[in-house]
């Protein structure tokens, strides 16, 4: 069996392209996935940004809320950017009427926290693991409000929780798909790669 984890993106909306091309440059096979079936053949998957309630409705959609959270509880690891860590919380703070989440990590979270669209920003971040600050490319990004005793938190801007960690499943409110620095990315490979 080949040591290259297949890791797929679900490609309902968002940066799915972005975040394919950083997980090859992270040594993985990557797909994008927009069936149950294709979810059936990944090793792990990314829920990348975009619009959290758009994502939650394509899902119902498109038949993979269900078989998402089925993975996702049986042990699959996942990351998710932005709307993906929103998609990712047990609880959020102001959901939209009818939004629905994967789930995975204990945390509640806000959205849209940081502010609108021509708020957004970039910054270096530190996160936990990775030896020097990553960039964060925040937009219309949400961050954690508060986290269970389960889950670890990798990084913090602003005194605000901004990437989180729970077992097998990874979150952050930036997009470092957006930066050409991979080394989030290769994290999460390498969290897929212990897992085969």
């Amino acid at each position: 069996m080949s040591s290259t984890p297949v890791i797929g993106v679900l490609a309902l909306q968002g940066d799915v392209r972005e975040h394919l091309i950083a997980l090859a440059a992270a040594d993985a096979v990557a797909r994008p996935v927009r069936r149950p079936e294709e979810l059936a053949e990944v090793d792990g998957l990314v829920l990348p940004g975009g619009e959290s309630t758009t994502i939650s409705k394509l899902a119902v959609l498109f038949g993979l809320m269900e078989p998402v959270r089925e993975r996702i509880a049986a042990g699959m690891p996942v990351y998710g950017t932005c709307a993906g860590l929103i998609m990712l919380a047990d609880k959020i703070l102001d959901p939209r009427s009818g939004q629905e989440t994967f789930g995975g990590i204990d945390m509640i979270v806000r959205r849209n926290a940081f502010g609108r669209q021509n708020e957004s920003f970039e910054a270096g971040v530190t996160v936990e693991g990775i030896a020097t600050p990553v960039e964060g490319v925040f937009i219309r990004a949400p961050w954690v409000e508060s986290v269970g005793a389960g889950v670890e938190v990798l990084a913090e801007h602003e005194g605000h929780i901004v990437a989180v960690r729970q077992g097998k499943v990874l979150a952050t409110s930036f997009h470092p798909e957006l930066t050409g620095d991979h080394r989030i990315h290769e994290l999460f490979v390498d969290m897929v790669r212990a897992e085969r």
